[in-house]
């Protein structure tokens, strides 16, 4: 027997728990699906070592792009906190630690690496530039997409030539001169994406980093990712939506039936799609579009204690923000080259960053007192490809040499700071791009679902909010929409918008 409703969301991540909130808020019966047993996909906070009150973001880490006006449309009380460290890299010289707010110390930082102040006056030029940019593009990423002339005229600055038209290393290579900085720069073009530094699959990556809020800034939410899909769920609950866990959609047909695993059927006048275009495809019977590998290990880790470094920096100011190790630009093209050819990088460029020496909330009491701390790790240039043969053998090994490699810098061996369980081993858990669709449904681990795309439409294509298919009552509403990558609400927000546009009063 179906039942019908306004909009079936097939997927309870956070852009799924966004759209219901919002469409529920407009009057519209919400019905949301979930394949797993909870909901928040890839935003979820969990006790990933049991032994240990310690919740984790497991997959997804920090916040940059969801926008301010999401949060107050909604009326949750999710909030973000602000670190005053934005980076820390360590080399022979020491290390280049580079402040929220470039301070002196920031200063004197590129002066030790680099022997004169040129360097960081163009990285003073250029992240100005690029806050013009984000100023100008951040506004419209929950508006109907923008033509390409419309976007650059408003822009209006060359600043729009280096993250646009050219690739991203040529503007690297011609703003900057030292192997390390250069590195730092072009890191925020790789998180989760393959890609050459003279691909444009860097500048997209590039610019969805840098854009969030108008100022690019990555805050950690408080109360770890879990704390913004319990609000979600909240919200949406109060709102009376409806939610189905353990529930997997098998097949949508033409007229928006949708069947799931448990035999129960429903009606739809819109369906919404917060997974994958590729799972899309599989249930609707389109032609399933290709998978770009995911690019990234995880590495999740709960410390005894902070490392201390043989450089002399504080680790608590080292590790608050996000610690970059064997990434120069170098590091990181030749990694490229190697994974490329099938092999795992000789030297696997990494980031980290320590959640708890901003928000200690999600940390039990005792492991505070205690001096516990979180750590997570991004391995780069590690695509899916790499693992196919031997997932486990592989993780293992990439596990050991990021450990000796960032054992190079520390006084302290990674290894005798993690905590132990009862059972001898260590607090640390890898995930491969296998593992994150095995457990997220994210297909070849790719977090963004597909390769992403710029930021506004071409002159000739007709208006869109981004998020429309083939099926003219089907839309995305996930990281495979067109804004949709990171933790943003974007898509979740746009598809609901779209609805609200298309269907009846």
């Amino acid at each position: 027997m179906q039942k019908a409703y306004d909009v079936v969301i097939v997927g309870g991540g956070h852009n799924g728990l966004i759209a219901s909130c919002y469409l529920a808020k407009a009057g519209k019966r919400v019905l949301v699906l979930e394949r797993e047993k909870t909901l928040g996909g890839a935003t979820v906070s969990q006790k990933v070592f049991p032994e240990f009150e310690a919740r984790l973001s497991r997959y997804a880490y920090l916040v940059s792009l969801l926008p301010q006006k999401i949060i107050e449309d909604l009326g949750l009380e999710f909030e973000t906190l602000g670190r005053s460290v934005a980076s820390f890299t360590p080399h022979d010289l020491g290390g280049l630690l580079v402040s929220s707010d470039w301070d002196a110390a920031t200063q004197e930082s590129f002066l030790e690496l680099t022997g004169s102040a040129s360097e960081f006056e163009s990285w003073k030029t250029f992240y100005t530039d690029i806050l013009h940019f984000a100023q100008i593009v951040a506004p419209t990423m929950l508006k109907k997409l923008p033509t390409r002339s419309e976007l650059r005229e408003a822009v209006s600055h060359p600043i729009w030539n280096d993250l646009v038209e050219k690739p991203l290393g040529v503007a690297i290579e011609k703003q900057f001169q030292n192997d390390v900085v250069r590195g730092v720069v072009l890191t925020d073009g790789l998180i989760g994406t393959f890609s050459d530094a003279h691909d444009f699959a860097a500048n997209r990556c590039f610019i969805y980093h840098l854009v969030g809020n108008s100022t690019g800034e990555w805050r950690v939410p408080k109360g770890g990712m879990g704390n913004l899909v319990s609000q979600l769920v909240d919200k949406a609950t109060e709102l009376g939506v409806t939610f189905k866990t353990s529930t997997d959609v098998v097949s949508i047909s033409d007229s928006l039936e949708v069947k799931t695993n448990t035999g129960e059927s429903y009606s739809a006048s819109y369906v919404l799609a917060n997974c994958a275009p590729q799972i899309l495809a599989e249930v609707t019977g389109a032609q399933t579009p290709s998978s770009l590998e995911g690019s990234q290990v995880k590495i999740n880790m709960l410390l005894a204690k902070l490392p201390r470094l043989k450089s002399g920096a504080d680790p608590k100011v080292a590790f608050s923000g996000t610690f970059h190790f064997d990434e120069s630009y170098s590091d990181l093209q030749r990694a490229y080259a190697q994974s490329s050819a099938g092999e795992i990088p000789e030297v696997v460029p990494a980031e980290m960053y320590c959640h708890t020496l901003t928000d200690t909330s999600i940390l039990s009491d005792e492991l505070v007192a205690a001096g516990y701390h979180t750590l997570t790790l991004f391995g780069l240039h590690t695509p899916a490809s790499l693992f196919d043969k031997d997932n486990e053998g592989v993780k293992k090994e990439i596990t050991a040499r990021l450990f000796r490699q960032l054992n190079r810098y520390l006084l302290d061996p990674i290894e005798d700071c993690l905590a132990v369980n009862s059972d001898g081993t260590l607090c640390v858990e890898t995930k491969s791009p296998l593992d994150l669709e095995e457990s997220v449904s994210l297909p070849r681990g790719n977090i963004f679902h597909k390769d992403l795309s710029f930021p506004f439409r071409e002159d000739d294509q007709p208006e869109s909010w981004g998020v429309e298919t083939a099926h003219p009552r089907i839309f995305l509403c996930g990281a495979g929409a067109i804004r949709g990558g990171g933790v943003s609400g974007i898509p979740g927000h746009n598809a609901a918008m779209a609805v609200l546009e298309y269907s009846p009063r």
